[in-house]
């Protein structure tokens, strides 16, 4: 009895039919055969699939191709590419081509239609997304995890958004010429005149150019160089430096600065916090944790921390993280509160999405690297992505990293824009202090007061620029990275 009450109420259930406009499909089809120059007017944006009916997808194709090959799309020339039983309702497909045309929109209104039918499109995409989120949901196999459906969807939506855009194509030189002068205005009304995000540092940017949109950047060195310490200072400088614009339809622009998103697989959110805390109040990070300060060290810490508060960071701390996860959540952080830079500390701690890659590790570090640029290409910002150098630096006299030094570097070096690599020889000369009083002592004292307080930034690749070495001021204190004063380029004494 249950199903047959069931059954009697989904009979009286309304039928839903998917989104489109048959009249619209019409009106555009009509304006291209009456004339040609409105397909020019949607093709970069409109394809055969986006129309509703399945006789309308063959016109739209035939009519592109015959286009496209110089030649003129009329009823008369298209209904030879088409099947000529073919029937309309009650008409045949040569008298539904001339009333195509007889009820031709003007090619001036060609576009508003084709954007109409592009956008019903849209929409029969989302229901279709929906349905088999519904369908995988209920047939799921054991293998398949609801979080691997979640992040399967999201993909999907994402790149439905980012495909839902009318300006795709060529542009003329002058749009050209706009284009390039609105990056440079922009880039000149920025902090430090820079084309890509300025990290903060000022020598560092001289030289790349600020972190450009798209790149993935290398950050690699041995443990204890500071890499973690120099990606949370980029970090927080972009971070502080942010400013948005609110744009006509709501949504917020950045202006300056960047949105930024850390993924710390290493370490937790209250650890890096306290780091960033530490590095920004100038207190020692062991003496926040024992709690060795004094009143004016937390008054520091305070305001430090209120300052902070206010910034656009966000951090994920999930260990062990597939690359597939990484990619959902930094999509939905796009679509959710912007993104403008990510941070992935650091990539031998993820994992790959397929079990071929898992496998072998050379294999697993491609797929991750692969993916890490792909994400970067399709967020539209730079991937600040640390990573690990192998021990054979350790067998050298001179300890400074090479590409070569590169875990797994094939992939790594192939698809990195940029590399970059943190070195300090006062981390190596500290641990070689010979006997006091010797004249081995006295060289080790000159030699330590030469790189005493400062670090290197070698760029050892960069796609769209040069390569060189770029030396900062370092706190080992509060682990701290800074621009060399011109005063501070004289070295320090150093006191063994």
């Amino acid at each position: 009895m249950a199903f047959a009450a069931h059954a009697v109420v989904e009979a009286g259930e309304t039928f839903r039919s998917a989104p489109q406009n048959v009249e619209a499909e019409q009106a555009l089809l009509g304006a291209i055969l009456v004339n040609n120059e409105a397909f020019y007017r949607v093709s970069d944006f409109l394809e055969p699939s986006h129309f509703f009916e399945p006789i309308h997808r063959m016109i739209f194709e035939v009519a592109g191709q015959i286009i496209r090959n110089n030649k003129v799309a009329t009823p008369v020339t298209i209904k030879t590419f088409l099947p000529a039983d073919m029937e309309i309702g009650e008409i045949n497909l040569a008298e539904y081509l001339a009333r195509l045309a007889a009820s031709a929109t003007t090619v001036i209104n060609a576009e508003d239609y084709g954007r109409s039918v592009y956008d019903l499109a849209l929409r029969r995409a989302l229901i279709g997304i929906g349905e088999d989120m519904v369908n995988v949901a209920y047939d799921s196999t054991v293998e398949e995890s609801p979080g691997t459906q979640i992040e399967e969807a999201e993909r999907r939506l994402f790149e439905l958004a980012e495909k839902g855009h009318y300006d795709s194509g060529f542009h003329g030189f002058e749009t050209a010429l706009v284009n390039a002068i609105d990056m440079a205005s922009a880039a000149y009304k920025r902090d430090g005149h820079l084309s890509g995000l300025a990290t903060g540092l000022a020598d560092l940017d001289r030289l790349v150019g600020g972190l450009q949109a798209s790149d993935l950047v290398i950050l690699a060195g041995r443990p204890g160089m500071g890499k973690t310490s120099l990606a949370t200072n980029v970090a927080f400088n972009v971070a502080r430096a942010w400013r948005g614009e609110v744009q006509a339809d709501g949504s917020t622009k950045t202006v300056d600065g960047g949105i930024v998103g850390f993924f710390s697989l290493e370490m937790s959110s209250e650890q890096l916090a306290t780091r960033i805390i530490a590095e920004q109040a100038g207190v020692p990070s062991s003496n926040i944790r024992r709690g060795r300060i004094d009143e004016q060290q937390f008054a520091r810490i305070v305001e430090t921390s209120r300052a902070m508060q206010k910034m656009p960071l966000y951090i994920d701390q999930t260990g062990g993280l597939a690359i597939a996860q990484l990619a959902a959540r930094a999509r939905r952080l796009k679509r959710q509160r912007g993104l403008d830079l990510l941070i992935v500390d650091y990539i031998q701690l993820m994992q790959a999405s397929s079990r071929r890659g898992a496998d072998n590790r050379v294999q697993e570090m491609t797929e991750i690297t692969n993916q890490l640029k792909a994400l970067a290409k399709e967020l539209h910002i730079p991937i600040l992505a640390l990573s690990q150098l192998s021990r054979q630096v350790e067998n050298r006299d001179d300890k400074r990293p090479q590409l070569s030094d590169l875990r797994e570097s094939g992939s790594i070096e192939q698809d990195a824009d940029v590399v970059m690599f943190v070195f300090r020889e006062e981390y190596y000369l500290k641990n070689k202090e010979p006997k006091p009083g010797t004249m081995e002592h006295e060289t080790w004292q000159d030699e330590m007061s030469n790189v005493h307080g400062t670090a290197e930034v070698i760029i050892g690749k960069q796609r769209h620029g040069p390569t060189g070495t770029v030396r900062l001021h370092f706190e080992d204190a509060v682990t701290r990275f800074s621009t060399l004063a011109q005063e501070d380029r004289v070295p320090a004494p150093f006191e063994g």
